[in-house]
């Protein structure tokens, strides 16, 4: 059955040696800054800021895996910031751009060893992409209703800089969205490659 498309981000399926390993989360405090404007969606990619004050996390953007300089921190998880339209602390699986009073203190799997399913962007990605590398598509925006992100996994490749390595497909459980490797939009896993705490595994 073909895939259909509907991309849902980055999410973990495990680690290198087997199951998710939440302690990783949220261990290494990120912030976003207040006057980021740009919506981060659970599941995003995302990098340390190139521009303004450094030190605050931003959303992977296309392209910049072919940026050596940009390097991968880790998938986004939610994040807590006080709103100044409620006058509280907001608890949110995404951070909508705007609303923050002060810093906005970011949720992000930085693990080196974790793996995360991710749907291709067109594909199919085959068992020969097994071992390349590959950057992601930011689009479509991410859903504001549930807060899950919109990113897929570009068109793998051999460039050693990108963020991602692919490491598996996923064909179980058979006739499931995603897993005919026949057909555009299937669901590959991806480890980090291009990482922060992670040297480079290019091929």
């Amino acid at each position: 059955m073909a895939n259909i498309q509907g991309p849902f981000g980055f999410s973990q399926i495990g680690t290198a040696s087997g199951p998710p390993n939440f302690s990783q989360v949220g261990n290494t405090p990120y912030r976003i800054a207040a006057g980021y404007a740009t919506a981060i969606f659970y599941g995003d990619a995302v990098r340390m800021n190139s521009a303004g004050p450094t030190g605050y996390i931003e959303q992977w953007a296309n392209g910049d895996g072919g940026t050596a300089t940009r390097i991968l921190v880790g998938i986004f998880l939610g994040c807590k910031y006080f709103s100044t339209s409620l006058q509280q602390v907001r608890w949110s699986r995404y951070w909508p751009g705007s609303d923050a009073t002060g810093d906005v203190e970011a949720y992000v799997c930085d693990d080196p060893n974790s793996q995360w399913k991710v749907q291709a962007t067109a594909g199919p990605i085959t068992q020969a992409a097994i071992g390349q590398t590959a950057d992601i598509t930011a689009g479509p925006t991410g859903n504001t209703t549930t807060g899950i992100s919109g990113m897929s996994l570009a068109t793998p490749t051999t460039t050693n800089t990108l963020p991602f390595k692919v490491v598996n497909v996923l064909t179980n459980p058979p006739g499931a969205n995603g897993t005919d490797i026949t057909t555009a939009y299937n669901n590959v896993i991806v480890a980090f490659n291009n990482q922060q705490y992670k040297a480079l595994l290019g091929v």
